[in-house]
């Protein structure tokens, strides 16, 4: 788009390809910004013309964006957040996120702990902002946040790159869940003897090892793991009726034991504990909406 024939062109176009971008189809593109689908579709086919390219394609699951729609997603992003910005500056106080998103990737253990305080803490901060979770893991964080399929993202570390910023959120520890019934009443804790005898649930996204059969190494001693998943979500429903255990990063342990009817034990082992850290890009153009995020996790995590 030209300087030459901006003034030929509807902006409000630039919704429509962000509303179909993030929402991958026409008809909630449409929900999302008040219109009916017939008008989406005729957005579509003008911003077809305008860009010279199908920038959307039918799949089996929706609008796939082309190769072409995925360059222009970040320019046309912050074009627009600059035209929302502008509008916080004439009245900061005023509520300008009605139908804006912000992505935050976060591994489901973080989610499961602080996904409800997150969204109500945004909801004070910023009414009308979408949240959008998407998972992530410390290993492809920061690919996510320089490709931009990421605002902001909460993991235990991985923001190592020159172009990403980060702030350490707090500490993370480990803890362990079992099935209540198979306890002895009374019974406290697992010594490490109860608890190398157990069989083992594995929450991993590989499968094999995690940081528990490196504390046991340590030790000279092993566990058998009887199943391994990669959702903490699945653990009351694996765990419930077995005389299993499973060792997991203490805050979701806290979360699922008061929600899914499991005991929290201490961890026999002595696990290192490991930096919590919220990232972004550090050259992004300030966007009133992610900051407004960012403030809301640094205030859950307090």
């Amino acid at each position: 788009m030209s300087q030459m024939n901006i003034t030929d062109v509807d902006l409000n176009l630039l919704k429509a390809f962000e509303a179909l971008h993030e929402e991958s189809s026409a008809s909630r593109a449409a929900l999302r910004l008040g219109v009916t689908q017939s008008a989406i579709s005729a957005a579509l086919r003008r911003l077809r013309d305008l860009y010279d390219d199908q920038l959307f394609v039918r799949t089996g699951r929706g609008l796939a964006p082309t190769l072409r729609a995925n360059q222009l997603k970040p320019v046309i992003s912050d074009a627009l957040n600059k035209c929302r910005q502008s509008l916080s500056m004439v009245d900061p106080l005023a509520s300008h996120y009605e139908g804006r998103s912000v992505i935050v990737g976060l591994s489901d253990d973080f989610e499961i702990a602080h996904g409800r305080p997150l969204i109500e803490e945004v909801a004070r901060r910023a009414p009308g902002l979408r949240l959008i979770f998407r998972q992530t893991h410390s290993q492809i964080v920061g690919r996510a946040l320089m490709e931009r399929s990421l605002d902001l993202a909460i993991t235990a570390g991985g923001f190592s790159q020159r172009l990403l910023s980060r702030q350490v959120l707090g500490e993370g520890d480990y803890a362990c869940l079992v099935d209540p019934a198979s306890l002895t009443p009374g019974q406290p804790a697992l010594g490490l003897e109860a608890f190398v005898e157990r069989e083992h649930l594995l929450v991993s996204s590989q499968g094999f090892v995690g940081i528990t059969d490196e504390g046991l190494a340590g030790l000279g001693l092993g566990r058998r793991v009887c199943a391994s998943t990669t959702h903490f979500a699945a653990l009351p429903f694996l765990l419930k009726g077995s005389q299993a255990v499973a060792t997991i990063p203490g805050h979701a342990a806290r979360a699922i034991a008061a929600l899914g009817g499991l005991a929290l034990l201490p961890c026999p082992l002595d696990l290192p504990r490991y930096p919590i850290e919220l990232g972004w890009r550090t050259h992004a153009q300030r966007d009133p909406a992610v900051d407004r995020v960012r403030e809301a996790i640094v205030a859950v995590f307090t």
